[in-house]
């Protein structure tokens, strides 16, 4: 169902902080990353750098591109992120033979090695949220519907 201005099924038009979704989602937010912020300082990882090495240990060898438009990042925000991993000993970067304007990232065998530490960091987050299997999956479809409604939703003039 789409909904329009003044359709009789949207909330009462409020200004107030605590009636607006985006405080909601943003509060959210920070609070998990707060939350994830002292597992990740274990593993010497910040929350950014987190999501990079997830998406590698999902699959190995991508090139910058691919990781940025995974994460919704640009270059400006990525390729620093990836230098701190590079001298961390987590990745390595290097220009692809097939096409030398593009970078691929690749675990180290450290980088590899963090991959079961991370995991248990994932599984303390699912314990500390406290919700069942299907309240867990229907949050994250929820989310997901959401981010995708708001990237294709059209732009107000």
């Amino acid at each position: 169902m789409t909904m329009t201005s003044g359709d009789p099924h949207l909330p009462a038009p409020s200004v107030a902080l605590d009636d607006q979704l985006c405080f909601a989602l943003y509060a959210a937010s920070r609070a998990m990353t707060a939350r994830y912020r002292p597992m990740l300082e274990e593993l010497g990882l910040t929350y950014p750098q987190y999501l990079v090495m997830m998406l590698l240990w999902e699959e190995d060898h991508q090139t910058v591109g691919q990781l940025g438009a995974r994460l919704a990042l640009d270059s400006g925000t990525l390729s620093p992120l990836l230098k701190r991993l590079t001298a961390a000993g987590l990745v390595t970067r290097h220009r692809r033979v097939e096409d030398e304007r593009s970078v691929a990232i690749a675990l180290t065998d450290s980088g590899r090695a963090l991959r079961d530490k991370a995991f248990a960091i994932s599984q303390d987050m699912i314990c500390a949220l406290d919700l069942d299997v299907e309240s867990f999956a229907d949050l994250k479809q929820t989310l997901n519907v959401l981010t995708q409604r708001v990237t294709e939703a059209p732009r107000s003039s």
